[in-house]
């Protein structure tokens, strides 16, 4: 079941639970005061409802700088230490050029190429994951 957020959840970017897993969609550009809430706001999601996961969808990103390579990653050292994994999803090529290219590699964070992928790989879809078609950094 989808349940959106009520206030201070979902500020700019939707955070939804999808059973025990929170899903985050990311669209478009994120300002830094936004990406500091969706930090802030994910991180108390995943506490108050005890989620088992927390998947970042970047589809809907063009450009990644630093600063948003670093939230990514501090969102999933947070969510991990309230016992959630964290996968992204639908990053581009182009953000993950980038990524490279900035030297934040974001160890320990699994990928997946669709958000259906990063449900499996949560084991939150009845569907075995394909092979090769997700992935896990190594740390």
């Amino acid at each position: 079941m989808t349940a959106p957020f009520p206030a201070p959840y979902g500020g700019h970017v939707p955070v939804l639970r999808l059973g025990g897993v929170l899903l985050v969609t990311f669209q478009g550009d994120l300002h830094d005061s936004q990406a500091e809430q969706l930090q802030q706001d994910v991180s108390e999601a995943a506490a108050d409802n005890r989620v088992s996961g927390v998947v970042l969808d970047l589809s809907g990103v063009e450009l990644v700088d630093s600063f948003l390579g670093r939230v990514i990653g501090d969102i999933a050292a947070k969510t991990r230490l309230l016992a959630a994994e964290t996968v992204v999803c639908g990053m581009r090529p182009a953000v993950a050029i980038t990524l490279v290219e900035l030297g934040l590699t974001l160890p320990g964070l699994r990928t997946a190429l669709s958000t259906e992928d990063a449900m499996r790989l949560l084991g939150q879809g009845s569907v075995s994951p394909r092979p090769g078609r997700t992935r896990q950094e190594s740390p």
